[in-house]
């Protein structure tokens, strides 16, 4: 095992951080190791925000479920699926915007997480944590006017980078039993892997909280996926110009 698939394999989830600086250069490197990630047709369709200001950080950790640490780690941005971008540019070639494919829609977003993920890869190389804030999607307009964001640009996660100031466990995952097929999607052993990890999950969860929580994964996913999630964001998505067709 090299020190690159170490580093990936090590990931965990960081949300209590020192009071570090991360600097400018230091976000430069992360922030360009991320856009250098593929990108479908060039398209190139991620804008990040850096969030600095205090009072706008606090409101977006309130938005975002109380998560504190937006508020608290070094560095805090916001990941968005630009297509507003791409309209000028499409203008400046002498078109016009398509507006409302669900593949421009897919292929942004898809741009947004391959280069989040290079990013982040970049940050822990460099002793750095992060955390992934997905409940800027609890109220992704208020979001959206907060950073002003215009038509054809929503948010699709935030991220906290900071000095780790805690040591957690990284989480199991499915073994690639379960995750890896051959040749075709097969799932005859499925249902005996997941119980194995569930039992996986569950030490992990008892380790965790100190014997405070006894839950597993097949839970997990029962209560959510077992109701509405974030049903605002087809509407939210549409009235910014994603009406996927």
């Amino acid at each position: 095992m090299n020190d690159t698939i170490r580093l990936l394999q090590s990931h965990r989830s960081i949300r209590k951080f020192t009071r570090e600086l991360v600097t400018d250069e230091m976000v430069e490197s992360i922030i360009s190791s991320g856009t250098s990630a593929a990108t479908s047709s060039n398209l190139q369709g991620t804008t990040v925000i850096r969030v600095r200001k205090p009072e706008t950080r606090d409101a977006i950790a309130i938005l975002a479920g109380g998560q504190s640490y937006v508020s608290t780690a070094a560095a805090f941005f916001v990941w968005c699926a630009d297509l507003h971008r791409s309209a000028t540019a499409c203008k400046m070639g002498g078109g016009e915007l398509c507006a409302g494919m669900t593949e421009h829609f897919m292929i942004a977003t898809i741009d947004v997480a391959l280069a989040a993920q290079n990013a982040v890869v970049a940050a822990e190389s460099l002793g750095l944590g992060i955390c992934y804030i997905g409940g800027i999607r609890n109220d992704p307009q208020q979001v959206a006017d907060l950073l002003q964001l215009p038509d054809q640009a929503y948010p699709v996660f935030g991220m906290c980078i900071g000095w780790p100031d805690q040591d957690p466990a990284r989480k199991p995952r499915l073994p690639s039993a379960v995750t890896l097929k051959e040749e075709v999607y097969d799932d005859p052993d499925d249902r005996q892997q997941i119980a194995k990890y569930d039992e996986q999950m569950r030490e992990y969860y008892r380790l965790r909280t100190g014997g405070k929580l006894d839950r597993v994964w097949s839970e997990d996913m029962s209560a959510l996926l077992g109701k509405e999630s974030r049903p605002h964001m087809r509407q939210f998505l549409a009235d910014r110009g994603f009406t996927m067709r």
